[in-house]
């Protein structure tokens, strides 16, 4: 039933009044002084208190797990002192029998009790924004019980609102759907986060089915997450029909790329072409994917930059998968020799000289094959193979080449340079 402005006032006017008749009686006016001195009192006791404790934990060793709840606690000590000064005075009043009734002291002692307990849990939330705002949203719920006005703050807040179809939206049906939305993704996207942990640790599973199954599993939990809040709060599914329709029109139009990207994700995950670990060669782009994503892949070069590629690239693109059959890669080095040397010589000294670098296999062996009669030199191709691409390519050649260049100066055999012979004739004038 909806309420009037006008009588929305007026409750806050009778409200008013009975407050300002309440707070203006002398063992009232007493609670409150008391609970601001102790308010006061709490924090040079906590300072002082802190100062010990901290010297305390200083002397624990190896054990950080305790180390962290001691510094938690250290953060609301303040909070600790304030609600025994509390509890204290609630057993002098009781013990001296005046006030006869003291319900400040008691409902400040509860607020202040659960603010702590409250404060304190919230610190499992790694983002302190986050954990401060859930405290305080979840401690204002828990006060307006304490004080006994729940109900008359949610009437309140239900009377602002409209009709939509058979379903009321109002602030109380805002803020409810906000909390329990809010709980119901953290606790989706954290049980996600674990599971996807457990799923990557998994030897049973190759790389890219990992990510998928992984990928699948946050997807799931985060729509079910969403239908499960929606459906506590009281909302009727069918209410979203219109809106389903204009999110389907948008991603036909404005989405398209987005689910073009967040689809080819999938079909990779899916065929395997590629996983983390890969060494790949998009373009210009050459590296090993350090991570996949719904909408695109971490590719990490040698020179430390990361290339965020779409997912779309890696389908509609050639892609050079170094590793995808066999993490066995074949590289060439062509080279050349005065035509003063024995081929055959050049050939078994180049081989032996491959051999010597470190990351090249053993198993191919290297060979060393003549490829012509050049202009100035006889050219060779020494042809290896790597295990470990992605740890470079232009490095392992340069070591070949100066590994080659150390046998050859040590055989005294030349490597030739280009040079050209000039003739100059003398021409008879003519008489």
């Amino acid at each position: 039933m909806d309420i009037s402005l006008e009588t929305v006032l007026s409750r806050l006017e009778e409200y008013s009044l009975q407050a300002l008749d309440y707070f203006s009686r002398s063992e009232v006016l007493f609670q409150l002084g008391l609970a601001v001195g102790l308010l006061l009192l709490s924090r040079p006791v906590a300072v002082r208190l802190r100062r010990v404790l901290e010297t305390q934990a200083r002397t624990i060793k190896g054990r950080p797990g305790l180390l962290r709840l001691i510094v938690i606690g250290l953060r609301r000590l303040k909070w600790a002192v304030f609600v025994a000064f509390l509890g204290l005075s609630i057993l002098v009043i009781q013990s001296i029998g005046w006030p006869a009734r003291y319900p400040i002291i008691s409902s400040t002692a509860l607020l202040a009790l659960a603010w702590l307990v409250i404060s304190l849990l919230s610190n499992i939330l790694r983002s302190r924004f986050l954990a401060r705002s859930i405290a305080f949203i979840v401690w204002i719920y828990v006060a307006l019980i304490i004080l006994g006005v729940a109900d008359t703050a949610a009437e309140l807040l239900d009377s602002a609102g409209f009709t939509l179809g058979t379903t009321r939206i109002s602030i109380l049906l805002l803020l409810k759907s906000v909390f329990f939305l809010g709980v119901t993704l953290w606790l989706a996207v954290s049980l996600g986060n674990s599971l996807e942990n457990r799923i990557q640790r998994s030897e049973d599973l190759n790389p890219s089915l990992r990510v998928l199954i992984g990928k699948i599993l946050k997807i799931s939990l985060i729509v079910i997450a969403v239908l499960v809040g929606i459906s506590a709060i009281g909302i009727d599914l069918t209410v979203f029909t219109v809106f389903s329709g204009a999110v389907g029109v948008g991603i036909g139009f404005g989405l398209q790329k987005v689910v073009s990207n967040f689809i080819s994700g999938i079909i990779i995950l899916s065929d395997r072409s590629i996983k983390p670990g890969d060494t790949i060669t998009v373009g210009e782009t050459f590296g090993w994917i350090r991570e996949l994503r719904a909408r695109f892949v971490s590719v990490v070069t040698r020179d430390g930059r990361e290339f965020l590629i779409p997912n779309e690239d890696l389908i509609t693109q050639q892609v050079i998968n170094w590793s995808f059959s066999n993490d066995l890669v074949r590289l060439d080095v062509p080279f050349g020799v005065s035509y003063r040397s024995d081929p055959h010589l050049v050939s078994r000294l180049a081989i032996e000289a491959t051999v010597g670098v470190n990351r090249v296999v053993e198993s191919p062996a290297p060979v060393c094959w003549m490829t012509g009669f050049g202009e100035s030199s006889l050219d060779f191709v020494v042809r290896f193979w790597i295990r470990d691409p992605q740890n470079g390519l232009t490095n392992v050649r340069g070591q070949i080449l100066l590994a080659i260049w150390d046998t050859f100066k040590a055989n005294d055999i030349l490597v030739p340079y280009p040079h050209r012979e000039v003739y100059v004739h003398q021409v008879d004038k003519p008489e």
